[in-house]
């Protein structure tokens, strides 16, 4: 658990700084379960400065509460949590300043987004928290309140855990709780899960990452973990110390997510991921005859493929609707077997031998179409699929061909500036596995949407 918090004080000297204003909010990674917003009377003159940069006067603090009376309150809130903020080292020396001024020791560990951001969001012009927001898109209210800030912040933190691929704060979290000797049940771990798509993380007691995976139910798919009689869900198990998940909403983002973590952080009993899961390709290959035949062999990493298929029936079943799409020759599909229905540019009864009543020029335009519409080198386009709730979106970029990563953005930000989408974007790798992954998603998806560019 997190506890995000943003502090402003009166301004002065160094440790002589009050604090004027305080805003918390409890994350547990995914959505903000508790919050505590207040203004506080420091008992000391603000600066004329401050009053100007935050709105906050003396005035306004008269009646508030002083640190003393909302101490505890405090104390509550950030138990057994991480405390993050915009710049930590300030707002954790203010906050140890004032319970020391009433005899309490407070201590706990801290994260600064200023530099997680400067780690997983380089190159920015500006690590400022209203420029770095502005610049990722993050919508903004009340800059210079604690609440408007710390809420910014929140979300910023919630890019930044999607950004960090290999799991680096997660996993120092997770140490967190080993050392406190915290030890969910099973049933425990399974109530924490949401019955939403993502991609879940399980741990053992040493921190170590063992096993990812994506599902459209992940609380179903974990209780089937536990479940299994399998090798492999014994050993997970015997080893299961927490899970964490990640909400994706778009199936496809959990697919493309689960495919390169696997390859990062590779995790014991991923082994069979690491094969390729789209084991057949269609290629295209010109015969003597000067016609382009399409062909569904064994993926081979030296010849440029159009598609691929998880199975050789899936690639079948695939072509044939291809050929009736298209007007192709199943004979040059590979698909003819014997005298049957032939798909050509006027479907009747012949023996596969009769497609040279097609000229080759106008067959392969057909040829040409198809693998045109059904492959992305080259082309530019964002593809545009469900968020994690019901008031965003997700996008994902693909430039030149190659798949760039995924965003998301809010219904009432549009993505129209390719720089700004790039600006939140998640990095991801190019690979076969990922450009396969998404061409069976747009084969199969009737809710995507895409955008050539």
């Amino acid at each position: 658990m997190y506890a995000i918090l943003d502090i402003e004080t009166t301004g002065g000297q160094f440790n002589e700084e009050g604090i004027t204003e305080i805003a918390i909010y409890k994350f547990d990674g995914h959505e903000v379960v508790d919050q505590f917003i207040s203004l506080v009377n420091p008992e000391i003159p603000i600066q004329p400065f401050v009053v100007k940069l935050t709105g906050i006067n003396n005035a306004m603090l008269q009646s508030a509460p002083k640190f003393y009376e909302v101490a505890k309150r405090i104390i509550e809130i950030t138990s057994d949590c991480v405390i993050v903020a915009h710049n930590a080292s300030f707002d954790y020396r203010i906050l140890r300043t004032e319970f020391r001024r009433l005899g309490y020791d407070f201590e706990a560990k801290t994260l600064c987004t200023v530099e997680l951001a400067k780690k997983l969001i380089p190159e920015q012009p500006s690590y400022s928290l209203g420029k770095l927001v502005r610049a990722l898109g993050i919508p903004m209210a009340d800059r210079h309140r604690a609440s408007g800030d710390a809420m910014a912040t929140t979300k910023l933190f919630k890019m930044l855990l999607e950004k960090d691929v290999e799991k680096t704060i997660v996993k120092d979290f997770i140490k967190l709780e080993v050392e406190k000797g915290i030890s969910p049940k099973f049933l425990d771990l399974i109530n924490q899960m949401p019955a939403k798509t993502g991609v879940y993380y399980i741990y053992n007691e040493a921190g170590t990452l063992i096993y990812i995976g994506k599902s459209q139910n992940i609380k179903k798919r974990v209780n089937q973990h536990f479940t299994g009689i399998t090798t492999k869900s014994k050993r997970i198990q015997a080893e299961v110390f927490t899970i964490t998940y990640d909400e994706t909403g778009s199936e496809l983002i959990a697919l493309l997510k689960e495919s390169q973590e696997v390859k990062i952080n590779r995790p014991r009993y991923n082994r069979s991921q690491k094969k390729s899961v789209f084991p057949f390709a269609l290629y295209a290959e010109k015969d003597a005859n000067g016609y382009i035949n399409l062909k569904l062999e064994k993926a081979d990493g030296r010849k440029k493929e159009i598609t691929s298929y998880a199975s050789l029936q899936e690639g079948k079943n695939a072509l044939f609707k291809i050929t009736a799409k298209y007007f192709l020759c199943q004979k040059l599909t590979g698909l003819y077997q014997s005298k049957k229905e032939c798909f050509q540019y006027k479907i009747k009864e012949c023996d596969g031998a009769c497609i040279g009543e097609v000229a080759p020029e106008t067959y392969n335009l057909r040829v040409q179409q198809f693998i045109s519409e059904n492959s992305f080198e080259n082309k530019s386009m964002i593809l545009i699929d469900r968020g994690r709730n019901v008031n965003e979106r997700s996008a994902i970029l693909i430039e030149n061909g190659a798949y760039k990563g995924y965003a998301y953005y809010d219904l009432n930000y549009q993505i129209t500036n390719i720089e700004i989408l790039k600006n939140i974007l998640i990095p991801m790798q190019h690979n076969r596995d990922v450009k396969n992954i998404i061409q069976n998603y747009i084969r199969k998806s009737k809710s995507l949407k895409i955008l050539h560019f």
